[in-house]
């Protein structure tokens, strides 16, 4: 790839396992403030935002649309806090990125109800997102290429997988907390005052992944820290085949991604009337087996190469999305089978992503390169899903969503096809 081999490798870090910890703890707490806001969608609809009159959804709708506003702060996050780890350091933005997050996550917590403040209520959690989004954005482009630099030879693949190990933690907390207080407080409690306690509870959680990565080693290599600076745009500008690369990489993995870890269950209970509690529990216990699965397809793609796991991902949900989602009815079971079927494919996109995306771009402007054309597909693919889906539903054509997702998996899958293997190539630093 584009400069990969013009600058000396520096040595490997002295303490992989506790780099291992301090991005992986860090992006847990990232992970479960933005996911909490996906599991208490229907909360947050009834609470702050004008109920429609003849149509039951548009609460759901303008959540959703906050959720996808958020996103589109991504790619801003991770320009500017990938120029700062390319900059200042990457751990320098890893602690931006941690106390950003904390302090949006108190923001929503805090958030008024539209009874209470009118239109302040839904001004005030757009903004909460817009600063999450920020941090997000932030923290993939600075956690990618911190994890990614901290692997000995022959281990970029297994330290990979722990970027989605550590975002599925943070995934299975907030969707285990959210059906906790389901199931033992009374619709009238969650409405009131139950659906901001997972926000309060991760600014709290920040605090302490913020202490963590302050005992993290510095990745970039010293001749890294003595060269000039990067300019903003310059990974654009330079490699610009490179950042349309990662957008390719990114598009169907995105949107298989958000469609099976997030919006799954409020699209069960929409197209297939599973239970609220049963939707939850089900991801839940789906969540916990992708997260083991993420190592076994790290370790697989350092011995037979990222290629054939992009495939295997790539080809298999644009042959089984619409009969996967096609299948759903009301049923725990069958919703199970769906999730974890969906989880196994989605693996060989997710246990890699992190090294494919690091292997792409050159040490001096990797995090920011990695950042801006990621988080923009991200924003414009994975952050639109829930909306993309529910509004299917609403215009009463949700049969077209499944075919949605295949076709963005097909198409990725042809970038898959040509791109160059790199999974034995030395990354240099």
């Amino acid at each position: 790839m584009t400069g990969m081999d013009t600058e000396a490798p520096a040595p490997p870090t002295r303490r992989p396992v506790r780099q291992l910890l301090a991005a992986s703890v860090g992006n847990a707490v990232e992970w479960y403030d933005w996911y909490a806001y996906t599991f208490l969608a229907t909360y947050i609809a009834d609470q702050v935002f004008p109920k429609g009159a003849d149509n039951s959804l548009v609460p759901l709708l303008s959540t959703f649309a906050v959720f996808a506003v958020g996103f589109f702060m991504r790619p801003v996050g991770g320009l500017l806090m990938g120029a700062i780890a390319d900059r200042r350091g990457r751990r320098a933005a890893l602690t931006v990125t941690i106390l950003l997050m904390g302090g949006s996550s108190l923001l929503v917590g805090l958030t008024p109800t539209y009874a209470a403040a009118g239109v302040l209520a839904p001004v005030v959690l757009v903004l909460a997102r817009l600063l999450q989004g920020l941090s997000v954005g932030g923290e993939f482009a600075a956690s990618t290429t911190f994890l990614v630099e901290s692997a000995g030879p022959g281990r970029r693949g297994l330290f990979s997988s722990f970027q989605y190990v550590s975002t599925t933690a943070g995934q299975l907390v907030a969707s285990g907390i959210a059906t906790l207080l389901v199931d033992t407080l009374s619709e009238d409690r969650m409405n009131g005052w139950g659906w901001r306690l997972p926000f309060v509870f991760g600014a709290v959680l920040s605090l302490v992944g913020f202490w963590i990565r302050q005992g993290a080693q510095e990745t970039r290599s010293t001749e890294q820290q003595r060269a000039p600076r990067p300019a903003l745009f310059e990974a654009l500008r330079r490699h610009p085949r490179e950042s349309l690369l990662i957008c390719g990489i990114t598009a169907g993995g995105t949107i298989a991604y958000y469609t099976w870890t997030s919006y799954l269950p409020t699209y069960a209970e929409l197209n297939a009337g599973v239970a609220k509690s049963d939707a939850l529990l089900a991801g839940t216990i789906s969540l916990a087996f992708f997260g083991l699965l993420q190592p076994l397809g790290g370790l697989l793609s350092d011995r037979f190469g990222r290629r054939p796991l992009l495939l295997f991902f790539g080809v298999g949900f644009a042959l089984l999305s619409v009969p996967l989602l096609h299948s759903l009815r009301d049923s725990f079971a069958v919703l199970l089978l769906v999730q974890c079927a969906g989880m196994v494919l989605l693996t060989g996109f997710t246990s890699i992503s992190a090294a494919v995306n690091a292997e792409v771009f050159p040490p001096r402007v990797r995090a920011a390169g990695i950042g801006f054309p990621y988080s923009l597909t991200v924003a414009l693919f994975g952050g639109t899903a829930p909306y993309v889906g529910t509004l299917f539903k609403d215009l009463g054509h949700s049969g077209i969503f499944p075919w949605y997702v295949a076709v963005l998996c097909l198409l990725s899958s042809l970038v898959y096809l040509r791109l160059p293997e790199t999974a034995h190539k030395e990354l240099r630093r």
